[in-house]
């Protein structure tokens, strides 16, 4: 076996079996964990080159399990691919803007594997007849690797080959980073983001690799600074908005709209409507992204002077499941007939207690609010009604499938910030 080495966790055995069937023919030694717990304990002693982790575990999910090894200095840099049935942009951020690289479907193909262990240089490019002397290090940084001239004398053609194999190279590495940076953006401001903007023209023909490699580092950080300079329009805008709504006489000229997925209130009423977002099953409500953008929020509410209570409520979807109690549950398979659900709720959210619903963060979050308000805009988070739905369940019958039943869970699984 070669001298890489790669960790699969995940509850199902026949699941680490293929995928340690495939790594193996790239010559990967493989370890295995059954959970999280028992990899992290497994990464005490041992660093693999590689970490392949399933989302769906009984005890320590997945994200937790990637927050935790990347929360600890010593495992913080072993690179992480989620695999998973869950699918959405909202996802893929969650799991990237925690630290995992990116997200494979649970029906593993080769194919995938092979570019993951391409991109990390686990094993050498087969496209081409020999290995690229350009091999990525980092974000910003290219090796190099000089031919000696004494084998190989430095012609036009050599030079080709080398500037071919430089741009292939940083292509790679801005694509890597582009990606990151746009879903970690997009998910913690996905609900306060106006539409996108128009896309960014194609890239200049290529130019010698000196200028290539200024252009592209000069490219990813005005990218960067873009979204970022976009977020905080976002959310000034909802903050004038705002105010422009709380001062105006009950029969004023009609409201400005808030931005995605907001709708203020009618004249004579006394509630606002701020923003909802969606929450992945099993995930922290108040949490992760949407915690960033509920603070966010909050601090811009504050600054304006806004006053009043605000309210932030999660609401449980109820999903169709597969499983037992003692084994734990999974959202079920799309195409299985919802007859066959063993348990129809929400698991996840029904074994939390009082304190777990609410984080710590989002506690100190509120308490700092009231004390920088002397307590003139009050917090308060909470467990909305089930019923209160924005999208309908399916009636039972023998033709509904898991998938549709699901759909509808997925939609009514979310928060809700509202300002009295």
């Amino acid at each position: 076996m070669g001298a890489k080495r790669a960790l699969i966790v995940d509850d199902s055995k026949s699941a680490r079996l293929f995928l340690a069937r495939v790594l193996q023919d790239f010559e990967i030694d493989v370890d295995s964990a059954e959970t999280a717990e028992a990899a992290i304990d497994y990464l005490s002693s041992n660093r693999p080159d590689v970490i392949f982790m399933d989302h769906q575990m009984p005890g320590m999910d997945g994200l937790q399990a990637v927050q935790a090894i990347k929360n600890d200095p010593r495992t913080a840099t072993i690179p992480i691919m989620m695999y998973t049935s869950q699918e959405g942009e909202l996802y893929l951020g969650q799991a990237r803007a925690l630290g995992a690289l990116g997200v494979l479907p649970k029906q593993i193909k080769p194919a995938d594997v092979s570019k993951v262990l391409y991109q990390l240089h686990l094993v050498p490019d087969r496209r081409i007849p020999e290995q690229s002397s350009f091999t990525p290090v980092g974000p910003a940084a290219v090796a190099f690797e000089h031919t000696p001239t004494g084998t190989r004398p430095l012609t036009d053609s050599t030079l080709r080959e080398h500037f071919a194999e430089l741009r292939r190279a940083l292509i790679a590495v801005v694509d890597t980073q582009t990606d990151r940076i746009t879903a970690e953006v997009r998910a913690s401001l996905r609900e306060t983001l106006p539409p996108p903007a128009e896309p960014l023209p194609p890239p200049a023909p290529p130019t010698p690799w000196a200028w290539a490699i200024a252009g592209l580092a000069l490219a990813v950080a005005l990218a960067s600074t873009a979204l970022w300079w976009r977020s905080e329009r976002a959310l000034e805008s909802l903050g004038v908005q705002l105010a422009q709504l709380r001062s105006a006489p009950a029969a004023s000229a009609p409201q400005p709209a808030l931005p995605v997925a907001a709708a203020t209130a009618p004249a004579h009423a006394v509630e606002t409507r701020l923003l909802s977002a969606l929450v992945p099953y099993g995930a922290d409500a108040f949490g992760g992204p949407r915690l960033e953008v509920i603070s966010k929020l909050l601090y811009r509410l504050a600054r304006q002077g806004t006053t009043g209570l605000v309210e932030i409520k999660s609401y449980a979807g109820r999903f169709c499941m597969v499983g037992s109690a003692a084994e734990g549950y999974s959202v079920a398979p799309e195409e299985m007939p919802y007859a066959r659900c063993d348990v129809v709720g929400n698991p996840a959210d029904e074994a939390l207690t009082a304190m777990q619903r609410v984080p710590l963060p989002l506690v100190n979050l509120i308490g700092d609010i009231r004390s920088s308000t002397h307590g003139a805009l009050d917090v308060e988070a909470s467990v909305g009604d089930p019923a209160n739905l924005v999208a309908p369940y399916p009636p039972p019958g023998t033709y509904l499938t898991a998938g549709e039943w699901n759909r509808a869970a997925s939609a009514n699984n979310r928060i809700e910030i509202r300002l009295r």
